[in-house]
C-alpha cells in the first residue's frame, strides 16, 4: 500500500482551480471555433508562463523562509533547554 501512495498523490499535486483552468484553456486552444487566433494564444501561453515560473520562485522564497524559521526554531529550543537546566 505504501508503493501506491506517490502515486496517489498525484491527482493532489496541482489544486483544483489549477486543474479546471488548464482543461478549460485546452478545451479552447482545441475548439475549431475559438474566436482568439493562435497568435494571441501563444502570446497568453507565454505570459501564463512567465506568471506560473514568478509563482514557482516565490513558492520556494517561502519555503526556504519557513525551513529558515524551523531551524531556528529547534535551536531556540535547544537554548531554552540548556538555560532551563
Amino acid at each position: 500500500s505504501t508503493a501506491s501512495a506517490p502515486e496517489d498523490d498525484a491527482p493532489n499535486r496541482y489544486s483544483r482551480t489549477e486543474r479546471t483552468t488548464f482543461s478549460r484553456h485546452s478545451r479552447d486552444a482545441n475548439s475549431s471555433g475559438s474566436s482568439l487566433p493562435s497568435n494571441t494564444l501563444e502570446k497568453r501561453i507565454e505570459e501564463l508562463e512567465r506568471e506560473l515560473a514568478k509563482e514557482r520562485q516565490e513558492n520556494a522564497r517561502l519555503m526556504k523562509m519557513a525551513q529558515d524559521k524551523e531551524e531556528l526554531i529547534g535551536k531556540l529550543k535547544e537554548e531554552i533547554d540548556l538555560l532551563n537546566r
